[in-house]
């Protein structure tokens, strides 16, 4: 055993404990506790407004939290500990550790004005993890991952959908996260550009990332991830392998949603 297998062990674990968020009043998160190991591929499924994308933007700190905690690898994200109170970083070191974390939007947010290999360069230039010359060699070999190689010098406007949703899971990679979430990464896409959006996930679940989910797609869920968690109304509901929450859900609320869902 080599001394680096424990670190590597660890790399990803997501610990979520006591989360409670609120806008205006209006309690969106109510206490929420989860824990996904390192490799995990968690699928969060509930109805709209109940808190799914608010939870996935606290675990990079898009989101701050008004209590509880988040921590990758047990570093805190977006905080740091003095005394018994949390104090929130600034914003430069708080977008050090957001690295760790990539996330995949439901619109793209490509550069306009930027190929599909600058788009996916720019991030490890702009943090001076990488050269130019090794920034874009990397990038080449991520468009390669997500079926796109013969697109690097096309812009996002030359793109379908499809793709520029392809070219941001490549360019969420580039900084080699250890955890990368996906906030309804096929809702903006038109029907027929969705299966090629959910292959290139399917293929990541393979590699060993921790991988965390909010989806409508309730097949894609039960095909790929290894544990669903179903969300409503700011709390943890159910939780479970697929072949128990999506076939034989426990509670009355997930079998409420998924009939209206499966029809």
């Amino acid at each position: 055993m080599t001394a680096v297998e424990p670190e590597a062990a660890t790399r990803g674990l997501v610990e979520i404990h006591d989360v409670h968020k609120s806008y205006g009043g209006v309690e969106v998160l109510r206490g929420i506790d989860l824990t996904i190991a390192p490799g995990e591929v968690v699928a969060i499924l509930g109805p709209s407004g109940s808190g799914k994308s608010t939870l996935l933007r606290t675990i990079n700190h898009l989101e701050s939290v008004d209590r509880g905690s988040v921590t990758v690898d047990g570093q805190l994200i977006g905080y740091e500990q003095r005394g018994d109170r949390l104090h929130e970083l600034r914003e430069r070191e708080i977008l050090k550790r957001r690295t760790q974390i990539g996330i995949v939007f439901q619109s793209f947010n490509l550069f306009p004005h930027l190929t599909a290999l600058e788009n996916v360069a720019e991030a490890p230039i702009a943090t001076e993890r990488l050269n130019k010359a090794d920034a874009r060699d990397l990038a080449r070999g991520l468009l390669g991952l997500v079926g796109l190689a013969d697109k690097a010098a096309h812009y996002p406007r030359q793109l379908s959908g499809g793709q520029q949703q392809r070219v941001a899971i490549a360019r969420a990679l580039a900084l080699k996260p250890k955890v990368l979430l996906f906030d309804e990464p096929t809702s903006a896409l038109d029907p027929e550009l969705v299966g090629e959006v959910l292959d290139v996930i399917r293929d990541l679940a393979q590699l060993g990332t921790t991988l965390v989910i909010v989806t409508h797609e309730i097949g894609f869920a039960r095909e790929v991830a290894d544990r669903v968690v179903f969300v409503d109304q700011g709390a943890v509901v159910e939780q479970g392998p697929p072949s128990q929450v999506l076939v034989a859900p426990r509670h009355r609320r997930t079998k409420e949603f998924l009939a209206k869902v499966l029809g």
